[in-house]
């Protein structure tokens, strides 16, 4: 179900602040609402599912494969013998797969 209220919200804040031209302010704060209802401002890590290159209705099968698929290509143990910003680089991807892994199976235990 898609969201409306900050649509309606900022219709009538905008409208609110800018007493000035409210149909300037309506039309403002119409915009900022459908970009909250949108989520323009939600922070990409906030996406486990993303991080692994899986969609929301993934099978614990197809989390467990693209989980074990990524480590594999970006465990630090592989490349040991790279340069140390290579190696750097290996060791955070494999911090955000660890996180957006156990994060998924937080979110499945729960339901």
């Amino acid at each position: 179900m898609k969201r409306w209220y900050g649509k309606l919200l900022g219709f009538f804040a905008g409208a609110a602040l800018l007493r000035g031209n409210p149909f300037l302010g309506a039309i403002i704060g119409l915009l900022i609402g459908h970009a909250f209802d949108t989520d323009w401002f939600k922070l990409r890590g906030d996406n486990p599912y993303a991080v692994l290159g899986l969609t929301t209705d993934a099978s614990d099968s197809e989390v467990d494969q693209a989980y074990r698929r990524l480590m594999a290509q970006y465990h630090p143990d592989r490349v040991t013998q790279a340069a140390p910003e290579l190696r750097n680089q290996a060791e955070q991807r494999a911090r955000e797969i660890n996180r957006a892994y156990d994060r998924i199976k937080t979110l499945r235990q729960r339901r």
